[in-house]
């Protein structure tokens, strides 16, 4: 199967340069590029690419913006994108805005052309780009900046206690193999408890996990990674 892109970045060079990498895969097609914002949502509606490839920082509208306004399509629409977000990550101070926006991951703007094109892979089908070694600094990073928590935390009391344990580890950015070793479970009993978990809460990926874990206050910004038990 084939999967479409629209690449979105105010600098023609940069995103020429995406596309072309992009374009090179059997399996990618670009569909189309846009220089900013604007440009991008009315370009989305219009090829309905599957993944939509978005810089942060843009004039007309930013990337926050136009992922906010592709995840909340119109009536007319049931066109909803995966938004892979581009990042210098150490000025873009509301990327965690980005994923509260429905941005399906992120990727530094300076990541090689293999991570782009497996991101690009990744988010397509239908996961989230959030690696924990990634996931860590972004939290370090931009938790600080984000909003004060403001989910309701009465909707832990649908989960079981071990759905909430999992849930704060990848709040943590632990991926699922590390948290059956601090858990003491198998793998494929932790992405059960993960899926159990979103079913829930009614999260779409792991990066939405991650916000909420913010928002109700499971992990705090500068708490570190959790140790496994007995550690």
């Amino acid at each position: 199967m084939t999967i479409t892109v629209l690449v979105v970045d105010d600098q023609a060079m940069v995103r020429a340069g995406f596309a072309a990498v992009l374009d090179s895969q059997p399996d990618i097609t670009v569909l189309g590029q846009a220089a900013n914002g604007r440009e991008a949502v009315d370009l989305a509606h219009e090829l309905r690419p599957d993944v939509v490839v978005m810089d942060v920082r843009m004039p007309v509208m930013n990337g926050l913006e136009a992922t906010r306004a592709l995840q909340t399509p119109p009536r007319s629409s049931d066109y909803v994108p995966h938004v892979l977000m581009l990042t210098t990550f150490d000025i873009d101070d509301y990327v965690y805005e980005a994923l509260r926006a429905g941005a399906s991951g992120f990727l530094l703007k300076d990541a090689l052309p293999e991570d782009l094109i497996a991101a690009v892979r990744i988010v397509a089908g239908g996961d989230a780009l959030l690696a924990p070694s990634v996931t860590r600094r972004l939290i370090e990073d931009f938790a600080r900046s984000g909003p004060p928590p403001r989910t309701d935390a009465a909707l832990l009391s649908g989960l079981t206690e071990r759905e909430i344990e999992v849930l704060t580890f990848v709040g943590r950015g632990l991926s699922n193999t590390e948290i059956a070793a601090a858990l003491f479970i198998a793998e494929q009993t932790v992405k059960t408890h993960v899926s159990k978990v979103l079913g829930k809460l009614n999260l779409r990926d792991r990066v939405q996990a991650v916000v909420f874990a913010y928002d109700v206050a499971l992990v705090q910004p500068g708490g570190g990674s959790p140790s496994a038990p007995g550690a």
